[in-house]
């Protein structure tokens, strides 16, 4: 038992194996391949246009590459496997589209859905967040169209840390921070060891909890990492 317990623990949260992606006539990824041990927090970096945002999508098997293969957690992402696999993920999206409504609604929908009826919202742990990304608790009664773009991404980051997902995927979920906001959305998730984090950004400064930082424009082709 011991034995599968230590394979377990060594299984890769994220792998991509020579990842071909292309758009028409333009090469955003060529053979490009990437693991991601459980619990470790990645930054690849580029310019905006250099393919990050594709990257963290078709990890969620949005965009479909011409070549090569993803794995979430040693299970190959495909067709069967899509909706498993999505339930392992969070995704926060630099702007989260989050409909319409209160927003202490919006925090408590997924858990009336089927694909989480094993989880059960935590009002005192909504607070906690709150406070601790510098949000007011009275956010909560407040209309979403009225929420500023940090409000509505660190909104967006507190639904998905509900959901106690165990790998995490920032597509510049930062960007509207002030500094402070920044520091304490940082500070949670280096906390945070058991989560598995793959960020996409310009902004270096999150390097700062990131044990590799990988720069898009400096891959080669097939160059794993």
């Amino acid at each position: 038992m011991d034995s599968l317990i230590d394979r377990e623990k060594e299984m890769p949260a994220v792998e991509i194996s020579e990842l071909t992606l292309r758009f028409g006539e333009q090469v955003v990824f060529d053979r490009f391949s990437i693991t991601l041990l459980k619990g470790q927090k990645v930054l690849i970096a580029g310019r905006s246009g250099s393919g990050k945002s594709s990257l963290l999508r078709s990890l969620l098997g949005f965009i479909v590459p011409q070549q090569g293969d993803v794995k979430i957690e040693g299970v190959l992402l495909d067709g069967k496997t899509i909706w498993h696999l999505r339930k392992r993920m969070g995704y926060i999206a630099q702007e989260p589209q989050l409909g319409e409504g209160i927003v202490r609604e919006l925090l408590q929908r997924p858990f009336s859905w089927k694909a989480n009826h094993s989880l059960r919202y935590d009002a005192e742990q909504t607070a906690q967040l709150c406070r601790q990304f510098y949000l007011p608790e009275s956010l909560l009664n407040k209309k979403i169209h009225e929420l500023s773009g940090g409000e509505k991404q660190r909104v967006a980051l507190i639904a998905a840390i509900l959901l106690q997902r165990p790998i995490y995927l920032l597509d510049e979920a930062t960007s509207a921070l002030d500094a402070d906001s920044k520091k304490a959305v940082l500070d949670y998730f280096a906390g945070r060891t058991d989560l598995t984090i793959l960020m996409v950004s310009h902004d270096i400064s999150l390097s700062s909890i990131a044990e590799r930082v990988v720069q898009l424009p400096d891959i080669l082709a097939g160059g794993r990492l």
